[in-house]
């Protein structure tokens, strides 16, 4: 796994890449990526902080792991390739509450790349996944890197807001220094949990635009 991140986060996070959890990473996912069809494309995997740039983190969003369809993950947490149609479940229901709660009607393709250029660090706890097998890179050390990645930014940056969706992305709540932060959190938006009542009408989208403009912060447009 080559480990070409972009500056901003090189700097920041330079002691964990050489830490001995990461140099086992690597090569786990490198022996996977080899043997396997794996996901993301290789060149793919650190996307996130391509396109969001340390310096212009404002929003925080905390996935589990890449979807293992082909063709769907392209290293940002909920978003799809444009072409992929139908939208997946979840990214569908958010989609469903951002209608619900702004107002903006459902976008042309899944493709969450203009959020993250926007300063939304779109970020899935595990960074890969074996095609066909959700989770199958859980306990390998991505959940380490990732959560040092959340208390860098706590610890280094004021006014984030942090959106915790479901019992996952609660867990990171603990890394996050709130009287600095804001954290929102609400169920996952699968359907599982959004048809039961723990999605819908949490108004996070409104209420990150409504925290961002009060710290005079520029808006998201979602």
């Amino acid at each position: 796994m080559n480990v070409n991140i972009e500056a901003s986060w090189q700097g920041v996070l330079q002691e964990t890449f050489s830490e001995d959890y990461f140099i086992k990473l690597t090569e786990f996912v490198k022996e996977e990526y080899a043997h396997h069809v794996c996901l993301p494309k290789g060149n793919e995997i650190f996307n996130a902080f391509k396109y969001t740039p340390f310096d212009d983190v404002k929003v925080v969003i905390i996935g589990q792991d890449p979807y293992p369809n082909p063709g769907h993950a392209h290293g940002l947490c909920f978003s799809v390739q444009k072409h992929v149609k139908p939208f997946p479940p979840s990214l569908k229901n958010i989609f469903a509450e951002i209608k619900q709660d702004i107002g903006i009607d459902f976008p042309k393709d899944g493709n969450l790349t203009s959020w993250a250029s926007q300063g939304i660090l779109l970020l899935n706890a595990v960074l890969t996944v074996r095609s066909g097998l959700s989770r199958s890179h859980q306990g390998k050390g991505w959940e380490r890197f990732t959560n040092t990645v959340i208390k860098t930014i706590s610890d280094r940056k004021e006014n984030v807001v942090f959106l915790l969706w479901g019992g996952d992305a609660k867990k990171n709540e603990k890394l996050i220094d709130a009287s600095k932060h804001l954290i929102l959190k609400s169920g996952h938006p699968s359907p599982l949990s959004a048809n039961r009542g723990y999605w819908f009408g949490n108004r996070h989208f409104s209420e990150t635009n409504n925290y961002l403009k009060a710290h005079h912060l520029d808006e998201i447009v979602w």
